[in-house]
């Protein structure tokens, strides 16, 4: 069979073709610090009812013994059931890291699945990390090809990143070129992920990431076996793009494959928050220190955002969950106002203060032409501050911290890993020590091994 070169094929072949020693290093170790990363927030969404319903199905419906990891009990069981529960963890506590031009988290859908059919198929540290680096350069393209329009309505970390994961987990078992399309068929086509979910804090969120990894696995190990997928499921007339984009750009699956690497453009998330709600924190954060101002200096801050912020957070008028609450944009500020930090421990303990709430009520969002005109490539936090003595202030912050510009080094990811770890009761700081000298040292490691030790005691 003839095989035509579209957009789509190049993505395939580029991904099926990609070697270690093609990925430049600081790229690699880019990827390494993206693995730790994620790494934390897995372990973090131990304490979340809904990755708990998610463990709990798994327990009941999978294999109760097998080679792959279950981070958040420990256990063994399938890589489709360890990729689930670890997809579904790795979103809850909103400290995964984020695409800014995409719009996508490509951590917590692409780690879970190559983490876990590389332990059970006792694949090296520099397969898992190609691999890796493979869905991050393929998924963030497909993200960006759906464009600012899918966003709107769709997930895209449940859409593209069942795509992703089939490509990562596509290169880690080696499918040709042919095969990987087939992959990327059979995951486009089960691609989804909607938003309505935030208008009643439902628990949809970690029913994506874990249906993204655990799909886009199904997906590869489908193809395979020789199952085959549409060949155009990204961009044909009946593709993803026709059903969930009306903005959709093809130049984008393509874009400078092999010159552009695309993993080292992915940021850190500082605060536990929507990443929306990250410019204007530090914006505001900036201005206080600026002019010495507390939290009840403040009579009003008015946010600048892109349309997307608004979109997303626009919902979240009185949250009800912490989860929902790190989706509003005034609590956010609230917690950085008052407490200094929008921490995991202070969405725990302050999200519904009195104090909290009250300078919640304060904060607005209005939509800025320059911010919305820069996003999603930029994210541009601006805030206009008026304070009780009659002031009006105002902020403005051009990368926020984890960006690629103003990245969080490798001492500031163990710290916040560790804190993540601690605060679920997933892994105590020893164990995480331990286990973040076997990341560092990932691609030297012959045969991919557990990342945590079985359990000894409770901690």
């Amino acid at each position: 069979m003839t095989t035509t070169v579209t957009p789509s094929y190049q993505l395939a072949q580029f991904a099926a073709g990609l070697e270690f020693n093609h990925i430049p290093s600081p790229v690699m170790r880019r990827a390494e610090d993206l693995f730790l990363d994620w790494f934390g927030s897995a372990l973090a969404g131990k304490v979340g009812r809904p990755v708990q319903a998610i463990e709990a199905i798994a327990r009941e419906m999978g294999p109760m013994e097998g080679r792959s990891e279950v981070l958040i009990s420990r256990r063994k069981t399938s890589p489709l059931f360890a990729a689930m529960v670890n997809g579904a963890s790795s979103h809850f506590i909103e400290q995964d890291d984020v695409h800014n031009g995409s719009v996508f988290h490509p951590a917590a859908v692409i780690f879970p699945a190559v983490l876990a059919v590389a332990q059970d198929r006792g694949c090296s540290g520099k397969d898992l990390m190609t691999a890796a680096v493979a869905g991050y350069e393929a998924g963030i393209r497909i993200g960006e090809f759906l464009g600012r329009s899918h966003y709107k309505i769709f997930h895209t970390t449940g859409t593209v990143g069942t795509v992703a994961a089939a490509v990562a987990v596509g290169r880690l078992i080696n499918l040709s070129p042919e095969k990987m399309l087939h992959a990327i068929g059979s995951a486009g086509t089960q691609a989804a992920g909607l938003w309505e979910f935030l208008k009643d804090a439902a628990n949809s969120k970690q029913l994506h990431t874990a249906k993204a990894a655990s799909d886009g696995l199904l997906a590869a190990l489908l193809a395979e076996k020789g199952f085959s997928g549409a060949r155009q499921i990204l961009e044909g007339s009946k593709g993803m793009a026709a059903g969930m984009s009306d903005d959709a750009n093809p130049a984008c699956l393509t874009d400078r494959l092999g010159e552009r690497w695309a993993t080292s453009e992915t940021s850190f998330k500082f605060h536990a928050s929507c990443r929306h709600t990250h410019p204007a924190g530090d914006a505001l954060q900036q201005v206080m220190k600026a002019h010495d101002l507390k939290a009840d200096h403040i009579a009003q801050v008015i946010t600048h955002v892109h349309q997307g912020a608004i979109d997303v957070l626009g919902p979240v008028v009185n949250p009800s969950t912490t989860h929902q609450a790190k989706f509003s944009m005034g609590t956010v500020l609230g917690l950085l106002a008052i407490h200094g930090k929008a921490g995991v421990r202070e969405f725990d303990q302050s999200y519904r203060d009195k104090e909290v709430s009250e300078f919640c009520d304060r904060v607005s969002m209005v939509l800025d032409q320059e911010v919305d005109s820069a996003y999603p490539v930029r994210w541009i936090g601006k805030v206009t501050v008026k304070t009780t003595d009659g002031r009006e202030l105002h902020g403005r912050v051009d990368e926020p911290k984890g960006d690629p510009g103003n990245t969080l080094s490798r001492p500031e990811l163990e710290a916040k890993a560790i804190e993540l770890a601690e605060f679920a009761g997933a892994a105590t700081a020893a164990e995480m020590n331990a286990s973040m000298k076997d990341i560092w040292a990932i691609c030297d490691q012959a045969r991919v091994s557990d990342l945590l030790p079985p359990w000894s005691q409770e901690v």
